[in-house]
């Protein structure tokens, strides 16, 4: 089993299919995972029995305090009710996208002249927010997780400010079954999101690090690079 230094409990903020996903990695790789839906405990209770034997339906409050890890699985669109209170010092993944189908049409998540892990940065000015797990489809991760070292697997690009972060972040994606790769910081992150060649994309890591190196000269890391200079 990979090293689990990052902390022993991970809490999931939303029990939907991505949720639900991230949470029976966290449990098959040894993990105690925490899962709070965006209503009562009794509420998603039966579907965590279901979905993720072995995790806990609990509170946000009770994730937000008993959680080493937070992963964030809610729309893009609701970031702004998440704890920031509640979550302050804490090492939080941010695993959402903006899709206007189910956020709206938004202009404040769809600015290419900030990442939305910025923004999510922003309303959680006292935690550290690490961008994981966003750019691979919810079937992929469920399907491809694979020991280290195995041939066919897949990576999971990941994107922060500090070392510290990006290697406990890089330590539980690991754990969870995929090669590691550091895509930058989180202004950097926007080249993960929804438009850039890796979004959607289920990729062994050296495709990954070239995706990386492409986006600048893609068509949308021009557009992205032209409203940052203006």
């Amino acid at each position: 089993m990979s090293d689990l230094s990052a902390g022993r409990t991970i809490g999931i903020l939303g029990a939907g299919k991505v949720g639900t996903v991230l949470g029976r990695l966290g449990v098959a790789a040894g993990y105690t995972v925490l899962i709070a839906g965006s209503g009562p405990v009794a509420k998603i209770a039966l579907t965590i029995d279901v979905l993720v034997p072995g995790a806990i339906a609990t509170t946000a409050d009770v994730v937000a305090s008993d959680a080493d890890v937070v992963i964030l699985g809610l729309p893009l669109g609701k970031y702004r009710t998440i704890p920031a209170e509640l979550l302050a010092g804490k090492l939080v993944i941010d695993a959402m996208n903006y899709w206007w189908e189910v956020d709206g049409i938004r202009d404040d998540l769809s600015d290419p002249r900030v990442s939305t892990s910025e923004l999510v940065q922003a309303h959680l000015p006292d935690s550290r927010v690490v961008k994981a797990f966003s750019h691979v489809g919810y079937h992929e991760l469920d399907e491809d997780g694979r020991p280290a070292g195995s041939p066919d697997r897949k990576a999971i690009a990941i994107a922060g400010d500090t070392a510290a972060d990006l290697d406990s972040v890089a330590k539980i994606v690991d754990a969870f079954g995929f090669d590691p790769v550091v895509a930058g910081t989180l202004r950097d992150s926007i080249n993960l999101e929804p438009g850039s060649e890796l979004f959607g994309a289920d990729l062994p890591a050296a495709d990954v690090r070239t995706a990386l190196d492409r986006f600048s000269t893609s068509d949308r890391g021009l557009d992205v690079a032209a409203a940052r200079a203006s």
